[in-house]
């Protein structure tokens, strides 16, 4: 009879979340999943509201469960035996997505904010569709549920009027009794009804407070993050420069350890040159010496020269000779060419002749048989 309430209790049983969620964070007897991926689960650091805190060591499953008789969506997550996601999706919820692989989302009713990263981004993609898929499927059912409540509240305020109508119009006892109790039954549904539409506006109004932390959280968390990328261009620029004062410093130490390669090589060049100069001097004495007998070295010169002169002069008549020779090879080599060429064509001929020999023998066998 009194369906506003009990909507009123379902509705009230889901707000509590994370209060019941050591017992009713496992999918219950009329929730089915209908998403199930795997990621590194993460929630914000309570204290400072900026840092993520891993919630689990590796990546976990994270399913989505619709729950048939409640008509409602949870993110639920289990590490071994922990609950580390329990979210009920509601229609003000917002599903980020910070990066290519990484995405949040806030739930007031557990008062934290919960982040996935997953290992590629068409997975993030596949979860985020989803999100927004079941956030639109829960502010549908809100509103039917809205719906719902605000018509039993005008047929109960129908009934009430008819009531009292009829009350007018007849007076049956038991009747009347049992229209009494009925409106009395509405009106307490109607009370209630108001209680819960008050109780919405303050979870909604509370849920508004908790977004715009969130967003102001967030802000700091991009601040922060500028500074940090400030600080990191910095630290990188000065491992630059160091990195090139380094290159500076290995190079100057190669040009000292070349020099020092010189300069060893000058002192054995040195060394080289002075042992080449006592080696010079020493034949410098003995030319002094043989230039007491230049004058008989001379004439016995030009009697060598003389007598190569003649060499020479016989060199010649041979090398004349030598062509001669050579050009006789070249015309016995060209008439040997030509003989062979005679001599094949020679051979050729008397291959035929003496086919022509035996194709005659055997005309001539042939007919020494037939006579």
């Amino acid at each position: 009879m009194c369906r506003a309430g009990g909507g009123c209790k379902r509705a009230e049983s889901e707000r509590k979340g994370p209060v019941g969620a050591a017992a009713g964070a496992a999918p219950e007897m009329g929730e089915q999943p209908i998403f199930t991926t795997r990621a590194h689960v993460f929630q914000i650091d309570p204290s400072t509201k900026k840092n993520w805190v891993p919630a689990s060591k590796q990546a976990v499953t994270v399913s989505y469960f619709y729950d048939v008789t409640r008509n409602s969506y949870r993110i639920i997550s289990v590490d071994g035996a922990k609950v580390i996601i329990n979210s009920t999706i509601t229609p003000n919820m917002t599903f980020t997505k910070t990066s290519q692989k990484f995405g949040q989302w806030a739930d007031s009713r557990a008062n934290t904010v919960f982040g996935l990263g997953f290992s590629s981004e068409q997975q993030l993609t596949k979860f985020a569709d989803k999100f927004q898929e079941v956030k639109e499927a829960a502010k549908l059912a809100k509103d039917k549920s809205q719906e719902k409540i605000e018509t039993s509240s005008n047929h109960s305020q129908a009934s009430s009027v008819n009531g009292t109508d009829d009350e007018k119009a007849s007076h049956v006892g038991p009747a009347d009794t049992h229209l009494k109790s009925e409106n009395d039954k509405l009106k307490i549904a109607l009370t209630q009804s108001a209680a819960n539409v008050k109780k919405w506006e303050i979870e909604l109004q509370t849920l508004r407070e908790s977004n715009a932390r969130l967003t102001t959280a967030l802000q700091e968390s991009a601040a922060s993050v500028e500074q940090w990328k400030k600080q990191f261009s910095i630290c990188r620029d000065e491992n630059d420069r160091l990195r090139n004062k380094i290159d500076e410093l290995e190079e100057q130490c190669s040009e000292i350890n070349r020099e020092k390669e010189k300069n060893t090589q000058l002192k054995r060049r040195i060394e080289e040159l002075e042992s080449e100069l006592r080696e010079k001097e020493t034949e410098l004495k003995d030319l002094r010496k043989q230039s007491e007998i230049i004058p008989q070295l001379m004439s016995e010169c030009e009697y060598v020269s003389e007598k190569l002169e003649a060499a020479e002069r016989d060199n010649q008549n041979l090398e004349d000779k030598v062509r001669s020779l050579k050009t006789d090879i070249e015309e016995s080599k060209y008439r040997q060419r030509h003989l062979k060429v005679e001599l094949k064509s020679f051979l050729e001929v008397l291959d035929g002749k003496i086919d022509d020999l035996h194709d005659f023998r055997r005309g001539l066998s042939k007919l020494g048989t037939d006579n």
